[in-house]
Order: structure tokens, then sequence, then C-alpha cells
């Protein structure tokens, strides 16, 4: 465990960004003096911010959210085997001697958000909507909750084509659908991701609910504003269980502050259970645990 540090979310914009919140609740849970900070880097002013902070020796990590992820996977030293997967990373984390690693810890954010959400059967039919960086995201972590296969639906066949090379590298198969098919594969599924822009599928949630349709699986919905959306009220107006994005990015950044703390993902943090209750707090949502399904699926289902 290490002292004093500084951290930093990165992207553009992040004026909005929760992560110090989460990141602020855990240090002071575990009694580190941390300085966790904003800032704002759009996507022509990464190599310059790069080269600075890589020779300041200040930084413990970042936490990197769009456009910048792909320049994290494509600019650290060492690569996490679920990262080069992914082609995109969303931790960087600087070690003693100044080499830096990156990693997705989106993966775990999703599938905890989903189990602590509510019952996942062990080969759950899986279903995901969008097709862009946090579909990839959404495939791994469908597959290390069991499903066999995800189908995918997209309005645009050419934005899905990389989820097959991710499946193929995390072990699983993907049907990428039309969106035509959207409300049809939502009947019957055990969970569902939903990766679009805000009020992305408020349409769909209109025609599905016309639909009179009764489930009983789980529906994370990643865009977290506003929330309760369209399709998760739908959902749980159906009899399902709905997980919002907040909850996604407070699990995710459960290993971030693992990466930050001890330099690797699979150390427990200590007292972890009352850190993570502290940062749902901070959020504003109700305490829960990183589900022990998740940890035991991040060691057995996903590349290590």
């Amino acid at each position: 465990m290490i002292g004093t540090f500084h951290a930093a979310v990165l992207g553009h914009p992040v004026d909005h960004s929760l992560s110090p919140a989460l990141h602020a609740a855990a240090y002071e849970t575990l009694g580190l003096d941390a300085d966790y900070v904003r800032r704002d880097v759009p996507e022509q002013q990464w190599d310059g911010f790069w080269a600075s902070a890589r020779e300041s020796a200040r930084w413990r990590g970042f936490s990197v959210t769009m456009p910048l992820k792909p320049f994290a996977a494509r600019d650290a030293d060492r690569v996490t085997p679920l990262a080069r997967a992914l082609g995109v990373a969303n931790t960087l984390t600087f070690a003693a001697d100044g080499t830096v690693t990156a990693d997705n810890t989106d993966v775990m954010g999703i599938m905890a958000a989903l189990a602590a959400a509510g019952e996942i059967p062990p080969s759950p039919k899986a279903v995901v909507l969008g097709g862009g960086a946090t579909a990839s995201a959404a495939v791994a972590a469908l597959h290390g909750l069991g499903a066999e296969g995800v189908d995918v639906l997209v309005r645009t066949a050419e934005r899905a084509e990389s989820l097959h090379a991710v499946a193929g590298v995390v072990g699983t198969t993907v049907r990428v659908l039309p969106w035509e098919s959207a409300a049809r594969a939502l009947h019957g599924a055990d969970v569902v991701v939903a990766t679009l822009p805000p009020r992305g599928a408020d349409e769909l949630a209109e025609a599905w609910r016309r639909e009179e349709p009764g489930v009983s699986g789980v529906l994370l919905d990643a865009a977290y504003n506003p929330w309760p959306s369209a399709l998760a009220s739908a959902w749980q107006d159906a009899g399902g269980e709905t997980a919002p994005g907040v909850d996604m990015l407070t699990f995710q950044a459960v290993d971030q502050v693992r990466w930050f703390t001890a330099g690797r993902p699979d150390v427990a943090l200590p007292h972890e259970d009352a850190v993570t209750a502290a940062m749902c707090r901070a959020v504003g949502r109700p305490e829960r645990t990183v589900p022990e399904r998740v940890r035991e699926a991040q060691l057995a289902r996903l590349p290590r």
C-alpha cells in the first residue's frame, strides 16, 4: 500500500465526471492521502499531455474516458490481455520504475452491475444494444457471466464488425442483427446491456411497451442520465430488474483503486466491502458489494 499519490480522470469533456467523488470516497475509507482531479484533455492534445505526464514522475494513475481510451491502450508500456483484446483501456497505472500498464476495468464494472441488480442464470440469453466501444466491453462481460453467445443489435452493421474479433479472443461468439429486430430480441432475454447514447433507445422502449412484454431478466443502461431511461422504465414495468450506468462506473472504479494502490487488480483492498459501500454512497446509490460470481469469472473466463 502507498501513501500520498496523485491521480486523475482524463477525457473530453470531464466536467461532470463522477470519478473524483468515487475515488475520494475510496481513499478516505482506506485512510490514504490522495489527490484525484479532473483533467480535460481533447483528443488532439493527447500526445503532448502524455509526454508531459510521463516526464513528470508525478502520477500514480489515470482513469481514462472517451475519446482517449484507444490512445491509452496504444501508448502504455504494457497492455493487459483483456485491454488488448478490446483495443481500448480505461485505466493507466504507473509503476515505481515509471513503466505504465493499461487495463480495462469496464468489463468488471458491467459484470458486477448486472450481477448485483438481479438473478442471472448460469448460461444467460444475452443481448447488447449498440456496437461501439462499450459494446465490446459488454460482449466480454456477458461471456464472463456465462453467455455462450451474444446477440448484438445495431443500426449500421459496420459498427459491429470489430465485435467478432473481440468475441473470438475472449472465447465467445456474436450474432449481429438489424436494429429492426431489437424489440423481438428483448423478449426472453435474461440479460441486456444498452450501450446507446442518452435517449438513444427511447423509440425502441415505446414500441416495446406496446407489445405488453413480460420479462424476468436484468437490464443495464450504460447511459445513466436521465435515469431511469425510457428503456429502463419499460423493462422494469415489464417485470425485470435494472441497473444504471452509474453502478457500472462505481464497480469499475473498485478495480481502478486496486490498480492505483496495489499495482495489480487481483489483490483485494483492505476492507473492500466497506470501501465499495462508501463509493456507492458517494454517488447516491444503495450500498452494494462486488458479487463473488464476478470475481470467480474474472479468473476463470476472461483473458488475464
